[in-house]
């Protein structure tokens, strides 16, 4: 009586990756595993047909393969192909999806949005920015700095709700003087009481153009810099 075939056999293996694998079974796994990865579902398809043909044509005689192995063997090529196809389509879905927020990003080009940032433009004596508050605070301070870090202004606003808050600055330092149009910097502290109260800081910019990542549309905002769809707050 021959033995059962519990293996699969080199002529198999070479039927399917076009060359004899060699006498390890990791370097076997291996070869098996790369190909699997870049086959598509109907290569998937064929292979597992010629895997099955092969095996029944090296089948004991004696002990063929039982009914069970064989709708196994199905199930598992069907969940292969189906996960597939899902995958094939789902990266269809995102290029989709991000080609449509490209063009929708588009329409904020020329546009001012408010994005989390610390940046404020000084222009004819008006500096736009915001804050993000968590809660309601009734003390939120702004210092505002130059280019070298100095600090030139700070700022009270007294008492704001939670949510977004649009914030303005008019050029002038704590003595009174004018400082000159241009880029500054800010932070924000904000308490209730004396609890502290979590601040996001909040810059306003000008939307020049839009680009694509691998995260979709990035809109390129003047003095900002290439930011997320996603982080506009506000569009003014």
């Amino acid at each position: 009586m021959g033995t059962t075939i519990s293996t699969v056999s080199p002529a198999l293996l070479k039927t399917m990756n076009g060359k004899t694998p060699s006498t390890g079974s990791s370097s076997s796994t291996s070869s098996t595993s790369s190909t699997s990865a870049t086959d598509s579902a109907a290569q998937l398809q064929n292979h597992f047909m010629t895997m099955l043909v092969t095996q029944m044509q090296n089948q004991d005689p004696l002990n063929p393969m039982d009914n069970s192995q064989v709708t196994s063997q199905m199930a598992q090529l069907s969940t292969v192909t189906g996960i597939s196809q899902m995958n094939a389509t789902l990266s269809g879905l995102v290029s989709n999806y991000q080609s449509s927020q490209s063009l929708q990003a588009a329409n904020l080009i020329s546009h001012s949005v408010v994005v989390p940032g610390n940046a404020i433009t000084l222009s004819n004596g008006n500096g736009q920015f915001g804050v993000n508050m968590s809660a309601a605070a009734t003390n939120v301070q702004a210092t505002i700095s130059d280019a070298n870090g100095k600090v030139v202004d700070t700022v009270n606003f007294g008492s704001l709700p939670s949510g977004v808050s649009a914030l303005q600055w008019d050029g002038k330092t704590s003595t009174g003087a004018t400082v000159p149009d241009g880029q500054y910097t800010f932070s924000v502290t904000a308490s209730s009481g004396k609890t502290n109260v979590p601040a996001t800081p909040l810059s306003v910019g000008l939307v020049n153009s839009v680009s694509t990542s691998a995260t979709g549309a990035m809109l390129n905002i003047a003095n900002v810099g290439p930011t997320s769809v996603a982080d506009v707050l506000q569009i003014l």
